[in-house]
């Protein structure tokens, strides 16, 4: 004797399984199939009791227990990406301003530092009479030849908020403008964001101390 699976019963018992099936399963559940008959009884008491509850309104207290109980936003993942350590080996200011440029005047600076096997070259050129700042970057990695270099993040943030944000090239370079305000970061996120550097850019965006002159 033939017997339906679990399936074809849950069409016959919702009356969408094809006419040529629904009159054979209902001469089988005739020759009261003791495999198949419970199946079919047990569905059609499933059918009802759902059907029965599309006409339930669950009171507001319930409803708020359960929201409760069970958030509708997962929590936000740990933040475990790793920080990868800077070393500075550049600073323009630390070198001797051309001859004849008066002293304090505002001009770009120049850094480099050390990540890992990354390495980060880094101006910023604060904007006359504006707030504003320019900062054109490279990524590249002098020790591994062979990492990825393109479509790097890089964020500008203050606090856990971006406030500028771009993708290096195929050569590892980005350049984007920022509001010099408050205590700003840069963020590079490597490795599909397992690690990454962070720079203070707040001493970068400062002038050229008075009186360091070449």
């Amino acid at each position: 004797m033939e017997h339906y699976d679990i399936v074809r019963w849950t069409d016959f018992v919702r009356g969408v399984a094809p006419e040529e099936d629904q009159a054979a399963m209902q001469r089988h559940l005739g020759g009261t199939c003791p495999i198949c008959l419970p199946v079919a009884e047990f569905l059609g008491k499933l059918l009802c009791v759902c059907s029965n509850l599309v006409r339930y309104q669950a009171p507001e207290s319930a409803v708020r227990l359960g929201k409760a109980l069970f958030p509708m936003q997962r929590p936000e993942k740990a933040n475990t990406a790793i920080r990868i350590p800077v070393r500075l080996i550049y600073d323009s200011f630390l070198a001797p301003a051309p001859v004849g440029l008066r002293a304090g005047q505002t001009i770009g600076r120049q850094v480099i530092y050390e990540a890992g096997d990354c390495s980060l070259d880094l101006r910023v050129e604060p904007q006359s009479r504006s707030s504003l700042a320019a900062l054109v970057g490279q990524i590249s990695s002098p020790r591994r030849p062979g990492l990825q270099v393109a479509n790097i993040p890089v964020c500008v943030r203050s606090g856990k908020a971006a406030v500028a944000r771009t993708l290096s090239n195929e050569f590892g370079e980005f350049q984007m403008e920022y509001e010099q305000k408050g205590r700003l970061r840069l963020r590079i996120s490597l490795v599909g964001d397992a690690k990454y550097i962070d720079v203070p850019l707040k001493r970068l965006s400062a002038d050229r101390p008075v009186g360091a002159t070449g």
